[in-house]
């Protein structure tokens, strides 16, 4: 008996999770003339302000191959982590109600909204995918690594958005900070700018950069896409195996920390909202 009531309340909160996912996809566009297409122009209307400013005029990237591919391909991994995190945030303040009325886990309301993300970036590389063939990118064993590191980025995308889901409840000024928090990380991550170029200019600087999880995920995913020949990765940065392990031994504490946090403080969730 205990077990079918367990398998009945995991099938509910299936249930209730593909409910609020959908839900949550659906109203992100409702009332828009263009609907669902906004999720593959927002990322490639900032490529095309990017690539005039610092691929055209600038000369970012000059003589890397496939540079413009690997640019798209980093926007698009930005916006789902920036989307990821903020929507997880978010999540147990817009969906308050629930709370207060429906005992279920509260982890649900955040991987809804990390999932809406990771729809949107799915389709999104749909597109980048469109490119790399116009572009005529080679594809290598490596690319079979992509979605190792792509399920490695959202672990890290959703372990965030619970320790600013479960903080954001108590201060709701952590929307605030972790907006100038992003948009720090964006220009610290080599996105818009290749990582040869800050290398060239500071050793220094490009092994500091290159202890964020984010710009380690980033630069394997577009070399495991794109090549090595068009992007530096960890590997040829450092060769202090300590070091290329760094950015993993980050992510699996802040995974570890963030989900103690936030099981330590759902119980107050639905008094607090």
């Amino acid at each position: 008996m205990p077990l079918k009531i367990s398998n009945v309340l995991k099938q509910r909160n299936m249930v209730l999770l593909r409910e609020l996912v959908i839900t949550d996809f659906k109203l992100r566009y409702q009332g828009s003339f263009l609907g669902y297409l906004w999720s593959l122009l927002k990322p490639l209307m900032l490529f095309a302000i990017m690539y005039v400013v610092f691929v055209h005029f600038l000369r970012f990237g000059n003589g890397i191959p496939h540079y413009p591919v690997t640019l798209l391909l980093g926007i698009v991994m930005w916006t789902f982590f920036s989307e990821a995190t903020n929507q997880g945030m978010q999540a147990l303040i817009v969906r308050g109600d629930l709370l207060r009325k429906i005992n279920f886990p509260k982890y649900i309301l955040v991987i809804s909204g990390t999932i809406s993300a990771l729809i949107n970036f799915v389709l999104n590389l749909i597109v980048v995918l469109i490119f790399m063939i116009f572009d005529k990118v080679n594809f290598g064993w490596s690319a079979l690594l992509f979605p190792l590191t792509i399920l490695i980025l959202y672990a890290f995308s959703l372990a965030i958005a619970f320790f600013l889901a479960a903080v954001n409840v108590k201060f709701r000024d952590i929307g605030h900070i972790w907006e100038v928090f992003l948009q720090g990380l964006f220009y610290a991550t080599p996105i818009i700018y290749p990582l040869q170029m800050v290398i060239e200019k500071n050793v220094a600087a490009g092994h500091v950069l290159m202890l964020s999880p984010i710009a380690t995920l980033f630069q394997n995913a577009r070399a495991q896409l794109v090549g090595t020949q068009s992007v530096v990765t960890p590997d040829q940065v450092f060769s202090n195996p300590l070091w290329l392990l760094m950015p993993y031994i980050i992510i699996v504490l802040v995974i570890i920390l963030s989900t103690w946090y936030f099981r330590k403080s759902q119980s107050k969730f639905a008094e607090m909202v």
